[in-house]
């Protein structure tokens, strides 16, 4: 993987989880989600933090500050607005092609910077699908998307089970879309509804 094979994706997948929040409703910030572990505020915060915080300063070579990894970004009235822009910055961070080479130092490991902003496209991809769905809208990437999406899934799951972050995978035909492949890969019933 490099910057072509993943920027692209990288960006799309960021706008459209800024254009999911933005569709957050308050009174369903107590709403169940895919994730049993969080409810709709905990998936924001989770989502918020990682996929644009994280992003931004993986970009930057910079550890996240603990007073980011604690909060509740719901608590602040324009909080999906506040989201779009930093996504708006951690992607605008990437765009820089000296970003792309390099490990990225994650404190307990590293990893080649492609591979890192792979992982997190595939964050914003299937907690942006989590997001949607709990909360009642449609979650829409293009095709190219998903079979980036699943790639990573395909490569990553074992390690992602191994830590609590995926389950294990839903059962689904070989000839199911992409992006479903992707979703039960990583656990979750691409057919939920809360």
């Amino acid at each position: 993987m490099d910057m072509d094979s993943v920027y692209p994706y990288l960006t799309e997948c960021a706008s459209e989880a800024a254009r999911i929040a933005r569709g957050v409703t308050a009174d369903q910030l107590s709403a169940p989600t895919p994730c049993k572990e969080w409810d709709v505020r905990g998936l924001v915060s989770h989502l918020v933090l990682y996929s644009s915080h994280g992003l931004e300063h993986r970009a930057l070579r910079k550890q996240l500050p603990d007073e980011l990894t604690g909060r509740d970004f719901t608590a602040d009235a324009d909080w999906a607005e506040r989201y779009a822009a930093q996504l708006d910055r951690a992607v605008a961070a990437w765009s820089d092609p000296a970003v792309w080479k390099g490990d990225v130092d994650l404190g307990f490991t590293s990893m080649p910077a492609p591979e890192i902003a792979a992982l997190i496209t595939k964050e914003l991809a299937v907690h942006g699908w989590d997001l949607a769905r709990a909360t009642g809208q449609q979650y829409r990437i293009s095709d190219d998307a998903a079979a980036l999406v699943l790639t990573v899934v395909d490569e990553h799951a074992e390690v992602y089970r191994q830590y609590g972050g995926f389950t294990d995978p839903v059962p689904l035909p070989d000839s199911a879309p992409a992006f479903e492949r992707a979703l039960a890969g990583s656990g979750r019933d691409p057919r939920w509804t809360p």
